[in-house]
């Protein structure tokens, strides 16, 4: 037992109750080749599913290696991830394939190329034993100060939006992968990231994103995720997640879904915050979820939003049937994608699909610079999205060794200082200023000004939404980058 793991003290429920209790949690765990006893407990006890990152994943065999343990414990283990492509990139290192993130799509707008690169994504993912993806995006990103969304969404018309739904969500369950479409009701018109605080949607019922939703729930999708974000239209009181007005009322009844609704993770600050995980974990359930999400490493965390849920049905206040309702749920899930296709029955995908889908995005003439400097200005990786921190000019210098460059990841203690020591850098050379998201991060236009000031041929790039008349890559991935650099390089 580890020293951050409880025991629940409360009456014992019937073994049939208990074990629909567990099936309604997904677990984050620590380790790449073992499984940490209390995990053990869980999966023995009927836990429904983990998720893995990045701390999960060393290499291609190994994470095969890891999820067949898990099997082992319990064959109908649902073993899912965040697969979402472009910068959450928590499988680099066990060979993923290269695709831009969704927003690339959304401007290439060829949903056979998002259908090649959902099943490119979803092929490696039953390569590894992998069965369940929390992706695609649902929310549509049309709130330019939105800080979460953003390239990560398809784009900001609905029916847009919901054709790519429709391409990704066909191909991932052609592979036998059960999608996930988030994050319910729309997380696309907020101007908070629910990772650090409760995120407000204030716009009317008939304003807000529900049509992706629909047109998703339409092709089939197997599951959706809560978003964690308040909408006074819908319930002034509580975020979607523990609402049973939006859950119930508007999910269940109104739009009809009758897949696995799961949770964004509890830990998430507009959740842990207010109510704290445990708590989270009933009032979810109670709401209308079939399983909320514990995606920390610490299982203590996991035992804990257990036993709360335990002690909450034990003394009735959470109706059992609830409870019994949501792991049915669950159960018909694992039936139909816990066990992973066997190896030799997993077929090619197309590896060259998100390069070609990556050049297509970018749509604005580059002029063709080589030998230039290059300074790439983003900031730090989100913590819990794991974009690798891939840098523009890293992809320039493989396509043209003379260029040199500069990269910037926070904001600068002299911004003038900084700037006179690139233009000296720079020299003669082209100088390309590369931005991601300036207008969330003041810094980078900042020093962007202060490079303009100095030099009127300044070419300027976007790496993530459009921003002026800056070429744009609509992106941060590694593909993205790369397609950009053959532009700039000009690079047929």
């Amino acid at each position: 037992m580890t020293p951050t793991e409880h025991t629940y003290a409360g009456p014992a429920l019937p073994p049939d109750l208990d074990e629909a209790v567990h099936r309604c949690l997904v677990a984050g765990f620590d380790g790449t080749t073992t499984v940490p006893d209390t995990l053990k407990r869980l999966i023995d006890r009927g836990l429904g599913g983990v998720i893995l990152f990045t701390r999960n994943v060393r290499d291609a065999q190994q994470v095969r290696e890891l999820t067949d343990a898990l099997r082992d414990f319990r064959p109908d283990l649902l073993v899912a991830i965040d697969n979402e492509g472009g910068g959450i990139g928590h499988l680099v290192s066990a060979g993923a394939p290269e695709v831009p993130g969704s927003f690339a799509l959304g401007v290439v707008d060829d949903t056979r190329l998002t259908a090649l690169c959902a099943d490119a994504l979803a092929g490696h993912l039953t390569s590894l034993g992998i069965t369940a993806s929390y992706a695609p995006v649902a929310d549509l990103q049309h709130h330019p100060l939105n800080p979460i969304v953003r390239t990560r969404s398809f784009g900001a018309d609905p029916q847009l939006v919901s054709r790519h739904l429709r391409a990704w969500i066909t191909a991932t369950e052609a592979r036998g992968v059960a999608s996930c479409a988030k994050h319910f009701p729309g997380h696309g018109g907020t101007v908070t990231d629910s990772h650090h605080d409760v995120a407000v949607d204030p716009r009317a019922y008939d304003e807000l994103d529900l049509d992706p939703f629909r047109a998703a729930i339409a092709v089939g999708v197997p599951m959706l995720m809560s978003a964690h974000v308040v909408f006074p239209a819908l319930d002034p009181d509580r975020p979607a997640t523990l609402s049973p007005r939006i859950l119930s009322g508007l999910l269940r009844d109104e739009l009809g879904f009758d897949g696995v609704l799961v949770s964004d993770a509890l830990e998430m600050k507009a959740i842990a915050d207010s109510y704290g995980e445990a708590a989270g974990a009933r009032l979810a359930l109670e709401a209308g979820a079939d399983q909320v999400i514990v995606a920390v490493p610490d299982l203590g965390v996991t035992v804990g939003c257990r036993d709360a849920v335990l002690d909450a049905v034990g003394s009735g206040a959470l109706p059992a049937e609830r409870v019994r309702e949501a792991a049915e749920r669950v159960r018909r899930l694992a039936e139909r994608y816990a066990a992973p296709v066997a190896s030799g029955a997993i077929a090619r995908w197309d590896s060259g699909a998100g390069l070609e889908a990556a050049r297509r995005a970018v749509r604005t003439p580059a002029p063709h610079v080589r030998g230039a400097h290059v300074v790439d200005l983003f900031p730090p990786p989100h913590p819990a999205l794991n974009w690798g921190g891939e840098d523009l000019l890293t992809e320039v210098r493989a396509l043209d060794p003379t260029a040199t460059g500069t990269v910037v990841t926070q904001a600068p203690a002299d911004v003038a200082g900084l700037a006179a020591e690139i233009l000296r850098r720079a020299e003669d050379a082209p100088l390309v200023v590369a931005t991601y998201d300036a207008e969330l991060h003041p810094w980078q236009a900042a020093l962007r000004g202060a490079l303009l000031a100095g030099r009127t041929d300044v070419v300027r790039v976007s790496t993530g939404l459009p921003d002026g008349g800056a070429v744009c890559s609509y992106g941060r991935g590694r593909v993205n980058l790369r397609a950009m650099a053959e532009a700039l390089v000009c690079v047929a």
